[in-house]
Parts: structure tokens; C-alpha cells; sequence
């Protein structure tokens, strides 16, 4: 299977590319346009790639109904109304070309969630230049292939999805001619743990579907997302907030500017440490080879004296023969007389 790569812009998600990590606003702005221009400065700061948020309103989203149906029953927004929820979540429609030119300003690719068709032709307007896919819209094959059908890069969660169902999502996308294709392992809990998190999917699901594939992380921490690359994770998002403390709907679960700093930063050494099968000494470790231990004379010894624990010892650097030989040099006698720091060589032995 060929090495597959995505390029947009001056960035290259794939597989022999460090990860490129993703900042996901969702709806931590509260409301408040300063503070989401805020959260995209930070994320730059931070050193992320890209900026996303997320396109819909209450009503493209659900209806407001009374019905318990309509009530969130998850831990971290229990109780809630989903119309209630979105309404107050959703990033309103006119912020978004701010929010796309400041994240364009500051080097990340802007880009957004759509949950309907309206909101795809809406960022279309925009000159989204890729688009994600949410967990609970996986297997909403229509509006898949509304996205497909632009023909940019798709960036689609698995949460949920059985693999079945990821095939069919696949499919629908490949049918438009549409190879640009990241799928991210993602448990769709809030926040999710470690334990629920089965990222040893990510490589079956890179070879089952030949895709590029990354992880959109609702842990806490930076740990489950820097061990995903070691599988192959060539996307992490995370979603990100200014400050857990001053909340948000989305803040418990997401990463404050420090962490997603340290997230860019550790990601790229998981990446750059995973090399090559190699067990051959590396040219930096070259050097470092001359302190192996090796075979020394430690006190003076007279011509025939016989080699013994006092006056041969196995230490650094690795001058003298061999460790493995010190067995049958302690059988040996000297050929010459020699003096205390000398390496030993066959041509002293008798």
C-alpha cells in the first residue's frame, strides 16, 4: 500500500508527516466574539495547524420540543434541551469569516464541521478548503455526499461507527472521485478515558481502508493522543479552551493553551522517534561506542605472569578485547611485561 499524503495549502497531512494537529473551538467562545478570535491567537500560539469550528443553528440541528427525546441524557450536559444546547453552542454564521481570516492570518488552515447542506453551501461560500465529519453524522450518507461532492479533503470521525458503517461512509465519499480521506478514532463520550479509548484500531483502520488516520481525542491529558501517533495517528484534534475554569460547554473535556502546547510539541518527538527497524549503532551513537567496557591491565604485570581478577579487570573505554574473552585470558599468561593501563590485545597473550 503506497504512502498516502493530503496537501492543502503549504501544510501535508500523511503518513511520513508529522502530525498535524488540529485545534476544535466548538462552542468554548461562549458567545463572545472577542473571546473566539482569542481562542484562534492561542492555538496559533500554541503551534497548531488548523483551527476548526463548527457550522449549524439550533434549528438546522433539531427542533425545540418538550418531548423527553429531545432531552440530553450524557453526563456533562444531563438534562439539557438539544435545542437549548445548540442554541447556545452554535457559532453564529456571521462570525465566521472573521474567525477564517484571523486563523489564515496566523498560518492555520480554517475549516469547519457542517451538519446540513445549507451550512456546506455556506462554507463553500466561504472557501472552506476541507471539511470534517462528525462522529453522529458518520452515517448520514446525504450529507457525506454533499461534502464529497466538493471535491476538498475530508476529515471524518469513527465515533460510534461500526465497521460496516465506516465502509459505507467510505464508499459514499470515493463514489465523487474523492480520495482525500482522514478517519480519526474517536470514543463519543464526554470526556472520554483512556480505557475506552482503543487506539490499537488505528492501524486495522488505516490498512482496512487505505486511509490516512488520526484521532479527535475527548481524554483528558495529552497521553492518549501522543501514544495514537505511535500507531499511525498522522491528524490529532483536540478541542481547545482559554481556561477550564472559566467553562464553556465543551471546556471539561478540552485543552488550555499550555497543554496544547506541549500536545504540538510531544506529538512531533513520538513522530520523529519512531524511525526505522534499525539495530545497527546510529551515526550519533558512534562515538558512544568507544565507552563499552572491554578487557584492561589494572596493575603492572611481570613477563609469564599469569592473568588473574587483581591485575586484569573488564572496564571503560573499549580498547582491549572483548569482554566475552576475559574467561580465557584468565587461563592465559602475559607474553611480555606490561604496564597498568594498557588495553589488552592478543599479542600480549601467550
Amino acid at each position: 500500500m503506497a504512502n498516502r499524503e493530503i496537501r492543502i495549502e503549504n501544510h501535508i497531512i500523511g503518513d511520513n508527516y508529522k502530525p498535524f494537529v488540529i485545534a476544535e473551538m466548538s462552542g468554548n467562545h461562549n458567545q463572545s466574539l472577542e473571546r473566539a478570535l482569542e481562542i484562534v491567537d492561542q492555538a496559533a500560539d500554541a503551534g497548531c495547524h488548523a483551527l476548526k469550528i463548527q457550522t449549524y443553528t439550533a434549528d438546522t440541528m433539531t427542533i425545540d420540543h418538550a418531548d423527553p427525546r429531545f432531552v440530553v441524557d450524557l453526563p456533562l450536559w444531563k438534562g439539557r434541551s438539544l435545542y437549548d444546547l445548540y442554541k447556545e453552542a452554535h457559532t453564529p454564521w456571521e462570525w465566521h469569516s472573521a474567525i477564517f481570516e484571523r486563523a489564515s492570518a496566523r498560518g492555520m488552515i480554517p475549516f469547519s464541521t457542517p451538519f446540513d447542506a445549507t451550512s456546506v453551501d455556506f462554507l463553500e461560500s466561504l472557501g472552506s478548503k476541507l471539511y470534517k465529519i462528525a462522529s453522529f453524522e458518520n452515517t448520514d450518507i446525504p450529507l457525506i455526499k454533499r461534502v464529497a461532492k466538493t471535491g476538498k479533503p475530508i476529515i471524518m470521525s469513527i465515533g460510534m461507527a461500526s465497521l460496516a458503517e465506516i465502509e459505507e461512509a467510505v464508499s459514499a465519499i470515493r463514489q465523487y472521485g474523492n480520495d482525500q480521506i482522514v478517519l480519526l478514532k474517536c470514543t463519543s463520550s464526554y470526556p472520554a478515558s483512556p480505557e475506552n479509548s482503543n487506539i490499537a484500531t488505528i492501524p486495522h483502520l488505516r490498512d482496512t481502508q487505505d486511509v490516512i488516520v488520526g484521532i479527535s481525542d475527548h481524554t483528558l491529558g495529552i497521553g492518549v493522543s501522543v501514544a495514537a501517533v505511535a500507531l499511525g495517528a498522522r491528524v490529532i484534534e483536540k478541542h481547545f479552551c482559554l481556561s477550564r475554569a472559566e467553562g464553556g460547554v465543551d471546556s471539561a473535556f478540552s485543552l488550555e493553551p499550555e497543554e496544547m502546547r506541549s500536545l504540538v510539541a510531544e506529538s512531533e518527538r513520538a513522530f520523529l522517534s519512531l524511525g526505522k527497524i534499525s539495530y545497527e549503532a546510529t551515526p550519533s551513537e558512534e562515538k558512544s561506542k568507544r565507552f563499552r567496557r572491554s578487557i584492561f591491565v589494572v596493575r603492572d604485570i611481570a613477563a609469564g605472569e599469569s592473568f588473574n581478577g587483581d591485575n586484569v579487570r573488564v572496564i571503560r573505554p573499549s580498547d582491549g578485547l572483548e569482554p566475552k574473552h576475559l574467561d580465557t585470558i584468565l587461563s592465559r599468561r602475559s607474553k611480555v611485561a606490561i604496564k597498568r593501563g594498557t588495553p589488552l590485545s592478543w599479542d600480549l597473550v601467550e
